[in-house]
């Protein structure tokens, strides 16, 4: 029977949607009940290969603890919260060409239905059926499709509005003034599922240092931003960009000057903003300001390489400390013709000198009484644009903070370390209206809608994760975990502590209004929380009228009927599939998630639900790259699942993403080895039904020493990939099951006459074995090959466990020396160029045996090793041959298992070899002799035989 993985894979998926294979309810017969989830999609777009491999590794899984005996549900949804979709149906009605390019280019929608996704649950209809659902069906993804739903449905915003309710009831909630993320395009916050840049960007606090300026006689304030308070004693000028655009405006009664771009950030951060007059950089070019905490007038130089938009848009200078200040001043001081275009004195700015603040501890001669001019020097550094600049600025930074002690002119300050004065510095200066703050990102922020992201403050309701309370709970959490890898824990641990308040609401887009106030909508992280316990009863609440979905519905579902006056006898009854189900058993997600959603996963379950109810176990995904980049549906870099299962089949899909790392790496999906993992599975195919052909006796027959082999091969690899399952290792267990095992495949091929009914038994054994192991990666491939073999497909076979009657371990030690010496006997004839007519082999003498077992016995000590041996008089009469020997067998046998040192000792060398002796014959098509080395008949014409160590026979071809 020809490969043919369309045809096959066709019948596969229609008889699992027939049957409802994989619908799962509670069973009290079944082993153990697990769930397994992932992140439910967000369909803003299509689904490219990337989003495929997000969703076969829990798929993997969940079809190994299924084998495993396991009731498993597998569920999948659709996020549709925010504003994203409605953005790309605006972006679609107005015609763009970018969006109309990705639609039809990228994801293939044609003309004709591009109307159906002019609305915004027309448009998540559309990529949920064509692209997600259709896709995950293709992937052959064992889903029980009764349980999907839309954030968007009536009865999941009751069970949202109900966890909002009780969070609120329980203090979680909090009203009040919070830094946000704002677009200024939308008018409304937004989350990092909203952006299109910067969606790594931190919040970061300016702090405002309030320069003076006499304008006109007028004072006005001119605030600087700075990262580092402490270096206002350092500060010998200022840059500004004389052709942008700046405002003199009135903030909070008093008279500023800075960017325009600022004053509106100002108006966003609840400052009261009216623009007075808007003038160019240039006028404040020349012009001195006073250093509000020195008192020392500031020279303003111009410079274009100040960005405007960047927190005030006026920047201090500190050439002893910040190398790029120091190149920056050193090429404003050679710039004179451009200083004279300003009218500036270039003599004033040649008279400029770094001021040094601060001593550094360090033994280190890359720091001198000028840190900033040292790093620069000793760096090489010439010019801003040297891209060592930046490395040199962060590496003083960094020194500065952990090992610079300020000077005497600070005062009470004189002499601490910056990193634990620098708050306290700042916090006074503020207090004395020396200093302001700002807030600002750590790198651009750009809306998906196209718009600016600014930081606003916002009066919100926001989750109050900064409760030391609940961050404890949710560091509870997190130590219970199964955190694979375990490295992540600490990231758990890491977000868990400097998590603050997060603002959980919208002003407008898809998803559950705010249960007190329906002017806001819940964001799109914060209604995503605990939607894992809703899977359990969602396909049961659509005969719940929408109305009876109430609070105390929700309590006597989630709390029992303790928690209500009066329980709803159908929320009892769900409550017993919610508490058969609950916990997650493991959560596969991103690992940019870890951050955001995965960590609110925690906080949310530890306060919501009982510790029974936490979640067990989280796995980390990695990313995608397509043909060595990163995938980008906007440029049209992806690979779409449809088009690629076309080509090659699903199982070829799904076994290249499984097989190409393990899900915590990333990934470079690459067509040419997408194709060798095709005709790889098509070879699979053609030998097992040659196998299914001729499956052998029934019954098991006499086998041969390699036979058995084999067999204990085969359970090692049961062992080897049951253990990586475990730990979600799906790479290590396919490569086990697939790769690794088809080399001893090979060998067995090569050692044996496969026409024998004990090879055939064999092969049977090992096929229907690896059929299981390899069922949850190439479900389609293996359920049928399974079911030709046995009348049962794989999936419903038990996972197989190892056979102990095969366990031999000397066989193993027993063909693991056949194989070297055949390697050892093709290594010399490939050096030697030689196609020998007979082979000798010989095996040491009896007393190297001896000193093989003192060197398993002491170690590598050699020392020990020649003490013990020089006590053995037959053994002290060889002297030099004895030490040579040991420190043949020390270097041989180091870092080797002890046990399986000693299992050879049992073996008998010169007996193996001659069993051997006919394959050798074959393999080489030459005669192949045996001799100890201190056998009375050896023949040794080239005196080989005294080469020989235990386990490494010496070799002579003729």
């Amino acid at each position: 029977m020809d490969y043919d993985p369309q045809e096959l894979e066709a019948r596969w998926r229609e008889r699992w949607s027939e049957t409802g294979r994989y619908e799962a309810d509670p069973d009290a017969d079944a082993d153990d009940a697990t769930f397994v989830t992932v992140p439910y999609p967000y369909p803003s777009g299509g689904m490219h290969i990337g989003h495929a491999r997000t969703y076969t590794v829990p798929d993997v899984y969940a079809r190994y603890r299924r084998q495993q005996g396991d009731n498993v549900l597998f569920p999948i949804a659709w996020h549709v919260t925010g504003t994203p979709i409605i953005g790309a149906v605006e972006r679609l009605q107005k015609g763009e060409e970018k969006q109309l390019s990705v639609l039809k280019d990228t994801y293939n929608v044609s003309e004709d239905t591009l109307p159906e996704l002019e609305t915004p649950m027309g448009w998540a209809r559309y990529f949920i059926e064509e692209h997600y659902k259709n896709g995950m069906q293709s992937l052959g993804l064992s889903i029980d499709w009764r349980r999907e739903f839309t954030t968007n449905d009536e009865r999941y915003s009751k069970f949202i509005e109900w966890q909002y309710r009780t969070l609120r009831e329980r203090g979680r909630l909090e009203k009040g003034l919070h830094p946000v993320k704002f677009c200024t395009n939308e008018e409304q916050p937004v989350t990092t599922h909203d952006l299109l840049e910067g969606e790594e960007a931190e919040f970061q606090e300016y702090t405002l240092v309030r320069f003076g300026w006499e304008r006109d006689g007028e004072s006005v304030v001119v605030p600087m931003a700075t990262l580092r308070p402490e270096t206002v004693h350092g500060v010998t000028n200022a840059y500004i960009d004389p052709e942008a655009t700046y405002v003199v405006a009135e903030v909070d009664g008093e008279t500023w000057f800075v960017s325009e771009y600022a004053s509106a950030k100002l108006e966003y951060q609840a400052h009261d903003v009216e623009i007075l007059d808007t003038i160019e950089g240039a006028e404040l070019v020349g012009k001195t300001v006073e250093n509000p905490v020195t008192g020392d007038d500031v020279l303003v130089l111009p410079a274009s390489f100040v960005d405007a938009d960047n927190a005030t848009g006026v920047v201090m200078s500190v050439p002893a400390h910040s190398p790029d200040d120091y190149v920056a001043l050193q090429e404003a001081k050679a710039d004179t013709d451009y200083l004279e275009s300003f009218g500036i004195d270039p003599e004033d700015v040649a008279a400029i000198e770094p001021i040094p603040i601060l001593d550094i501890d360090s033994e280190d001669d890359d720091y001198g009484e000028i840190p900033a001019q040292s790093i620069v020097e000793n760096r090489g550094i010439e010019s801003s644009d040297d891209p060592a600049l930046e490395k040199a600025t962060k590496d003083l930074y960094n020194k500065e903070f952990h090992a610079g002690h300020l000077k005497e002119f600070y005062g009470e300050y004189a002499g601490e370390l910056v990193e634990k004065a620098r708050d306290d510095f700042k916090a006074d200066g503020v207090e004395s209206g020396q200093f302001d703050v700002m807030q600002e990102f750590s790198e651009e922020v750009v809306c998906r809608c196209g718009g600016d992201v600014v930081v606003a403050e916002q009066d919100t309701w926001f989750l109050s994760y900064d409760d030391e309370d609940w961050k404890q709970t949710a560091h509870d959490v997190a130590d219970g975990l199964d955190a694979i890898p375990d490295n992540t824990r600490d990231e758990y641990h890491h977000t868990i502590d400097w998590l603050n308040g997060w603002p959980c609401i919208r002003n407008y887009g898809l998803g559950t209004r705010l249960p007190w106030d329906d002017q806001f909508v819940i964001e799109p992280l914060s209604d995503s929380t605990i939607y894992m316990a809703y899977y359990t009863i969602a396909h049961r609440l659509q005969e719940v009228p929408t109305e009876e979905l109430t609070q105390d519905f929700f309590d006597t579902l989630f709390y029992g009927p303790e928690a209500v006056d009066d329980a709803p006898e159908k929320a009892l009854e769900l409550r017993e599939e919610w508490d058969y189900w609950y916990p997650v058993d493991y959560r596969f997600s991103a690992n940019d998630l870890i951050t955001n959603h995965l960590t609110f996963y925690q906080f949310h379950h530890g306060e919501l639900f009982d510790q029974a109810q936490w979640p067990q176990g989280i796995v980390i995904m990695g990313m995608g790259l397509l043909e060595g980049e990163k995938m980008s549906s906007s440029k049209g870099h992806v690979v779409l699942p449809g088009e690629a299962i076309e080509k090659y089949g699903a199982d070829t899909v799904r076994f290249f993403l499984l097989n190409s790392a393990e899900p915590w790496q990333d990934y470079d999906w690459r067509d040419d080895l997408v194709g060798s993992v095709a005709n790889q599975l098509e070879r699979f195919w053609n030998r097992a039904q040659e196998i299914i052909a001729d499956p052998g006796p029934d019954e098991q027959p006499e086998l041969e020493t390699v036979d058995r082999w084999l067999l204990s091969k085969l359970n090692d690899t049961v062992r080897d990939v049951t253990d990586a399952m475990d730990e979600a290792e799906t790479r290590s267990a396919s490569q086990a099951a697939f790769y690794n095992f088809e080399e001893d495949l090979r060998w067995y091929r090569r050692r044996t006459d496969l026409d024998r009914d004990a090879a055939k038994w064999t092969l049977r054994q090992v096929l229907e074995t690896r059929l299981r192991l390899l069922a949850p990666f190439v479900p389609f491939m293996t359920n049928e090959l399974h079911e030709q073999l046995t009348g049962t497909p794989a999936e419903d076979a038990p996972w197989p466990e190892p056979d102990t009657e095969f366990d031999d371990e000397a066989v193993e030690l027993e063909e693991r020396q056949v194989e070297r010496l055949t390697e050892d006997v093709r290594d010399i004839i490939d050096v030697t160029d030689s196609d020998p007519e007979t082979i000798r082999v010989y095996v040491a003498a009896d007393w190297k045996r001896t000193v093989f077992e003192t060197v398993v016995d002491q170690g590598d000590n050699v020392g020990a090793i020649m003490g013990q041996v020089m006590q053995n008089p037959d053994l002290r009469e060889k002297g030099n041959a004895v030490n040579d020997l040991v420190q043949d067998l020390v270097s041989q046998t180091r870092g080797r298992d002890e046990d399986t040192l000693r299992a050879q000792l049992d073996l008998d060398e010169v007996e193996l070899y001659e069993r051997a002796a006919d394959f050798l014959s074959r393999e080489f098509d030459a005669d192949v002799e045996v001799f100890a080395e201190d056998a009375d008949d050896i023949v040794d014409p080239a005196d080989r035989a005294s080469k020989a160590i235990p386990f490494r026979p010496a070799v002579h071809l003729e």
